[in-house]
């Protein structure tokens, strides 16, 4: 499978940016974000995806993140945005000078969840790994791009048919930072069918 970044378009651009055939920078801007509702209760939707589209029902790609953020939720990861309702995420978000949070947000029908787990602040690159099979999703993430551990399963409820997905940055408080994404690659899914209860008979 091929992967050109000129297939890929802005949902929103970024403050700043800068694109070469094997490597994206990011410049955020202040008060950027993607979030549904559920627990803070507000709607945030500005921030920039830079996309591809595909009707392609199984496939795996593949992106490594750097980052230099330094103020909280700074983040930048992959994404699969469908529009304000209905998109889910993957990255690290920064906390403080101790710690950060890996984690992803799945977002149907106009809620979100965020599911994390602690990782030191000195962390400053992320590989990330987002498969679909069908309208069913996993995020995975790897520190060295070899080992990958499942991050996500999901659902999506708008995700059977084309959609698009990408690389995004955002700095939901008052910060910009920059991330650059790298060793973007699509394969074949990699993301193998489960080895174990057989499927429900419909």
């Amino acid at each position: 499978m091929t992967l050109s970044l000129r297939d890929f378009h802005w949902t929103r651009e970024p403050a700043g940016f800068t694109i070469s055939d094997s490597k994206v920078e990011i410049i955020t801007k202040p008060h950027t974000d993607l979030w549904q509702r559920t627990y803070y209760h507000f709607r945030n939707d500005n921030a920039p995806v830079f996309q591809m589209e595909t009707e392609e029902l199984f496939f795996s790609f593949t992106v490594r993140t750097t980052f230099e953020s330094k103020c909280r939720f700074d983040q930048c990861g992959v994404v699969m945005y469908l529009d304000s309702e209905n998109w889910l995420k993957g990255s690290v978000e920064y906390e403080n000078d101790t710690f950060q949070h890996l984690g992803s947000v799945v977002t149907n029908n106009g809620y979100s969840d965020w599911a994390t787990t602690a990782i030191d602040a000195s962390v400053k690159s992320m590989w990330y790994r987002l498969s679909r099979r069908e309208d069913d999703y996993c995020i995975e993430c790897s520190t060295d791009g070899l080992q990958f551990h499942q991050m996500r399963i999901c659902h999506m409820w708008q995700g059977g048919g084309k959609i698009r997905f990408g690389i995004y940055a955002c700095s939901p408080e008052d910060s910009s930072f920059r991330a650059t994404f790298t060793n973007m690659e699509l394969t074949e899914c990699r993301w193998l069918p489960h080895d174990g209860q057989q499927p429900d008979k419909e």
